[in-house]
């Protein structure tokens, strides 16, 4: 199961009537679902904008999030300001994800999504709550090992479509292609 995690971390997020409200980590899992899906999104507060496949990756979330949601708690954090999110969020069109703020606590640097430098880190955790208390179960670190020459880190793949599709075709992923944050119309 994992271990106990240590801080019961409090993020923001938006409030029904448009305001930021607080949330806590033990807060994220509703009842009769207890497992928590958290992924870590490259958009700290010093960033000029966000990280091109991190938003790819949360474009696919945001289109899967009712179909998890009727199984687990899926949420996607990032380091920027509540009011940044919200509005990178609404730019993109997510309406299925439930977006939360660390700016004001430490999950990031706990938890991978970020290194003593404040460079961020796309990192997927799981967490499981039993008996009251949360633990965590799975963070995906691949993202840190050596890559083999000319492979990029194969961390987030087999939940990211994207990459599965092009491992099809005899092209295969390309060297040199990365998603974009928008590609010019014809």
């Amino acid at each position: 199961m994992g271990a106990s995690v240590a801080k019961d971390y409090a993020f923001e997020e938006d409030g029904a009537d448009g305001t930021v409200r607080t949330v806590r980590l033990s807060e994220l899992f509703v009842p009769g679902k207890e497992s928590l899906l958290v992924y870590s999104f490259m958009y700290g507060p010093n960033m000029q904008r966000p990280c091109p496949s991190c938003t790819c990756f949360i474009d696919g979330l945001n289109a899967m999030a009712p179909h998890v949601a009727q199984r687990t708690n899926l949420v996607v954090v990032a380091r920027s300001p509540m009011p940044r999110i919200r509005e990178f969020a609404r730019d993109r069109g997510w309406r299925n994800l439930r977006l939360l703020s660390s700016s004001r606590n430490s999950y990031n640097p706990d938890y991978h999504g970020e290194d003593a430098s404040g460079g961020q880190w796309p990192v997927m955790n799981v967490f499981v709550q039993r008996n009251g208390r949360v633990h965590h179960f799975y963070a995906s670190e691949l993202v840190f090992a050596p890559s083999d020459p000319g492979q990029d880190p194969r961390h987030l793949d087999l939940m990211w479509p994207l990459w599965n599709l092009f491992d099809l075709i005899p092209e295969g992923r390309g060297k040199d292609w990365y998603p974009a944050l928008n590609y010019a119309t014809p």
